[in-house]
């Protein structure tokens, strides 16, 4: 169990976090025929989309109420009007979904009764779906953001429905790529199962070619969707970011439910597939038999490059979970562990210690580490200490192919275990790379800079495969 310590600085150095608005824009792009709205200034909006933009590397809706220093004084209630009715004119959505800001939360404004004013005022708006999340960026972080509006969306839209043994719905966390869910819901599927995701990313931010411009998401959960998760058997929240919204859909519709703390990993996937023979009935597929031995196979190729080694990681609390618990089978060290806001997720970190800091708290604890793991803002940390950078989460701009990560599942942590050791493995140089296996002093003397050919100690025991596995 990692203890927490919370950065004391004045000020945030390199920041690692991201911003509660963003995380709820991001769960309001899962949804189709939606269209996202910051209740705030034209440049809180800006800022978010264009790291939306450049991590996804796709056009994404996002609006504003555009509040300037009167409005802000005044209240925002016809900034509110103004916009729903012109999104309603001009994209046609079938749902609006409204996020606040510091600046409207330090205001005051009461969304929620500006909502019910303008309804009554405005019938025209009688057809269009309207949901609203508080989401003030002065508090919590990017995965905060995402879980509040997804419970936001169940609240807003989900009623109790007849029962539907052979449905389930699938609840991802922001740590999730449209690739992961992809991967989930093919899973869900083989068992003769139909999924629900809840919010869908993978159906609007999937780097498709659109057949037609709306203005609007193209593609994710929709409206008839989200109403039809009132009918499911089984809710799969994956990351503890999702048990809020898990228990809200429970509170309403009566559905169990089961929060997998990440699906990364050995142990937390079979626990998933023998949970989904369980609501199916069904055997697990023999493919996914075969994906599990090849996870096996994987894992002891690549802990050759991963035994011993130290690591320094900062991401939100489920990512860091996930590929921090997987480094940590795979032998690894997590010598430095830095998150974003508090989580249940840190209490099952396999850490001594997670800081609440920023990306320099990160390369200050780096010094001897063998590898940085974090986004794409780690790049200039990474450089400055001479160490390789492994990126991960959001945002990564200065790659391509984002939506198509897949790590979950056992293809995916396969895909994830290979990416890790190839990172160390090209640390090595050319004069290393004939020695297979290769130690960890040695990897380490080559990270460091060591002569080639510098006598090192002999390997020590790296964990069992069912050690690394428990």
């Amino acid at each position: 169990m990692a203890s927490v310590v919370e950065s004391k600085k004045a000020c945030s150095v390199n920041p690692l976090k991201m911003s509660q608005p963003l995380g709820a824009s991001l769960a309001f792009l899962g949804l189709d025929a939606c269209m996202p709205v910051m209740h705030g200034s034209q440049g809180c909006t800006s800022f978010g989309l264009v790291l939306l933009v450049r991590h996804f590397k796709e056009a994404i809706p996002l609006q504003t109420t555009a509040m300037n220093e009167v409005t802000s004084i005044l209240g925002g209630y016809d900034n509110i009007e103004a916009a729903l009715l012109n999104i309603r004119k001009r994209a046609a959505p079938k749902i609006i979904a409204i996020c606040s800001t510091g600046l409207t939360e330090t205001k005051g404004d009461d969304v929620d009764g500006y909502i019910v004013t303008v309804r009554k005022r405005k019938p025209e708006l009688a057809d269009t779906e309207i949901v609203y999340v508080s989401t003030p960026d002065y508090v919590g972080g990017f995965e905060d953001g995402y879980a509040h509006a997804v419970t936001a969306i169940v609240r807003t839209l989900v009623k109790p429905l007849p029962l539907k043994a052979d449905q389930v719905t699938l609840l991802p966390g922001s740590h999730l790529s449209p690739a992961d869910i992809d991967e989930l819901r093919e899973i869900i599927e083989a068992f003769g199962l139909t999924a629900i995701v809840l919010p869908d990313i993978s159906g609007s931010l999937d780097g498709h070619i659109p057949p037609d411009w709306r203005g609007t998401t193209l593609g994710g959960t929709t409206l008839e969707q989200i109403r039809a998760a009132g009918a499911s058997a089984f809710t799969i929240a994956v990351g503890e970011q999702m048990r809020e919204g898990a228990l809200a859909l429970q509170e309403i519709t009566g559905t169990p439910l089961e929060i997998f703390e990440r699906l990364t990993g050995l142990e937390c996937n079979d626990r998933l597939l023998q949970r989904l023979a369980h609501i199916s009935g069904r055997p697990v597929p023999p493919k996914y038999r075969r994906q599990r031995s090849q996870l096996l196979d994987a894992m002891l190729d690549g802990h050759f490059y991963t035994g011993g080694i130290k690591v320094a990681i900062a991401a939100e609390p489920d990512l860091l979970l996930a590929v921090g618990s997987l480094l940590h089978d795979m032998g690894a060290e997590l010598r430095c562990c830095v998150s974003t806001t508090k989580s249940a997720a840190h209490a099952l970190l396999p850490a001594e210690q997670v800081i609440l800091g920023d990306l320099e708290d990160l390369e200050r604890g780096a010094a001897d580490c063998d590898v940085l793991i974090t986004h794409s803002h780690g790049r200039q940390a990474a450089e400055r200490l001479g160490k390789p950078l492994m990126r991960i989460g959001f945002p990564v701009f200065d790659r391509i192919g984002n939506a198509h990560r897949c790590q979950v599942g056992y293809r995916g942590t396969m895909a994830l275990i290979f990416e890790i050791a190839n990172t160390m493995m090209e640390q090595i140089g050319h004069h290393h790379a004939t020695d297979w296996p290769l130690t960890p002093e040695a990897l380490r003397a080559a990270t460091h800079g060591a002569p080639a050919g510098a006598p090192v100690s002999p390997r020590p025991i790296t964990p069992s495969l069912a050690e690394a596995s428990a």
